[in-house]
């Protein structure tokens, strides 16, 4: 990492400010030369006019020198706060490319500051992630994980393994020194602490996956119940096509919209019914799987009619999938007069609106439902890769009880390796002298 990057740090577009930020051995000597200064304090705003290579005025910027190791990167970074709009930042961006700074490729500044230890991969991925926040919530979770939380969290579980780690080594290799008479036990009781650790953040990252891109939720029903009028008067505005042919809508229209501190999907369903041809199966089965990529499903039915046996089959899927997430059960166009039988739906605490004239009492509904299992003081995985990463510790960990019931330490020590290695992916690498220090250190071995 010679090498000396630059790139503009800013949105595209038509702004106040703009950001152009250099980082690298030679930051500092082309700031001085664009600045035409002989110094620039570490950590001061100073104003000063930038020039290109032929002294021609670019801006009159601010610019700020943050000194290695003090800094995002753990480099010499200096940032240039110029005029807002395409050009000036561009101006800036290409005068200190022409001094010798190299472009800086997608995360390059991100994986500087990893590279360097200023920043471990769940830190790393927080700041991505906080950008694209969907909910209040998430971006006081990601806000603290850049602060390191979750990093502290897997630091200390994965503490605990190399504890585990060293008593199973210790018991094979050392067994001639004084050891505890209960190690083996000791060892079983750390690991089932653990495991019910790691399977509670797991659990409860999994439920609550819709604070980082939005809580996915698919609108089903028979045809003509008024599926396209929910999504468009959740929308406030004619998205979808409403008439009063049964099959209007053949696919799947996706959308977004913000309830309460959350950000909603709203995927408005084909009717579920029997098919007339292969175009209106294809969107029934669209429709069967947005159920099963649903956080949360409302189902509709018509009031002003009778149950029937589409109706039946929106109720089957209903306690098909009871167990695996939760649906609204809404009553449609309770103007009109209501000659719908509950007949079993009761359980479901029905909700009866019009879609034409009254929508707040189903927002609020959708509200709590978010709100109800988001405590966001609660630890949670940010990222597939992290919650990949956590299984996999978990499933090792499962993997390593049968050798240590039947005292075969050595598949056992195989195990709790494989499992702080994967623990160990979510924030920085495993080194084997890690678990020496802990034999050593916890049992004064080899004096």
């Amino acid at each position: 990492m010679t090498s000396t990057i630059a790139a503009i740090a800013t949105a595209h577009g038509i702004g106040s400010v703009s950001i152009v930020r250099l980082s690298g051995g030679n930051a500092l000597s082309i700031a001085l030369k664009l600045s035409r200064r002989k110094e620039l304090i570490p950590r001061y705003a100073t104003l000063t006019p930038l020039y290109t290579h032929d002294k021609t005025l670019i801006d009159e910027a601010i610019v700020i020198y943050f000194q290695n190791p003090k800094s995002f990167t753990g480099e010499d970074v200096i940032e240039f706060q110029c005029h807002g709009g395409m050009i000036v930042a561009q101006l800036v961006l290409g005068a200190t490319l022409e001094l010798g700074a190299q472009l800086a490729q997608p995360g390059e500044f991100s994986k500087r500051a990893f590279l360097n230890g200023r920043m471990d991969l769940t830190q790393a991925e927080a700041i991505a992630s906080l950008i694209e926040a969907r909910s209040d919530d998430a971006a006081r979770i990601l806000a603290r994980q850049m602060k390191g939380e979750l990093r502290s969290y897997v630091e200390t579980i994965r503490d605990s393994l190399l504890e585990i780690l060293a008593y199973s080594e210790v018991v094979i290799d050392y067994a001639e020194e004084d050891l505890p008479a209960d190690v083996v036990d000791q060892i079983f009781h750390k690991l089932e602490k653990i495991k019910k650790e790691l399977s509670r953040t797991l659990e409860s990252s999994r439920r609550r996956s819709g604070l980082m891109q939005g809580y996915r939720v698919a609108i089903i029903g028979k045809p003509n119940v008024g599926k396209s009028s929910l999504l468009n008067a959740l929308l406030d505005y004619e998205r979808a096509i409403v008439s009063e042919i049964a099959g209007t809508t053949r696919d799947t229209i996706e959308e977004q919209v913000r309830i309460g501190t959350h950000l909603l999907r709203l995927v408005d369903t084909a009717g579920i019914r029997n098919a007339h041809d292969e175009i209106e199966r294809i969107g029934i089965e669209r429709s069967i799987a947005a159920i099963e990529n649903a956080d949360v499903v409302i189902a509709l039915f018509d009031s002003s009619r009778e149950m029937d046996e589409e109706d039946r089959v929106i109720m089957d899927l209903m306690e098909r999938y009871r167990e695996e997430k939760p649906f609204i059960c809404v009553l449609n166009k309770s103007d009109l007069p209501i000659v719908f039988e509950m007949n079993g739906i009761e359980k479901y605490q029905p909700i009866a609106l019009s879609c034409k004239y009254e929508m707040q009492v189903l927002i609020e509904s959708l509200s709590v439902l978010m709100d109800q299992d988001n405590d966001s003081e609660e630890m949670m995985l940010i990222s597939q890769r992290q919650i990949s990463a956590t299984s996999d510790t978990v499933r090792a960990i499962d993997e390593a009880y049968e050798p240590l019931y039947d005292g075969e330490l050595e598949l056992f020590s195989f195990h709790i390796n494989q499992a702080i290695r994967s623990l160990s992916s979510i924030s920085r690498p495993y080194q084997l002298d890690e678990m020496f220090d802990k034999m050593f250190g916890q049992f004064c071995l080899g004096k």
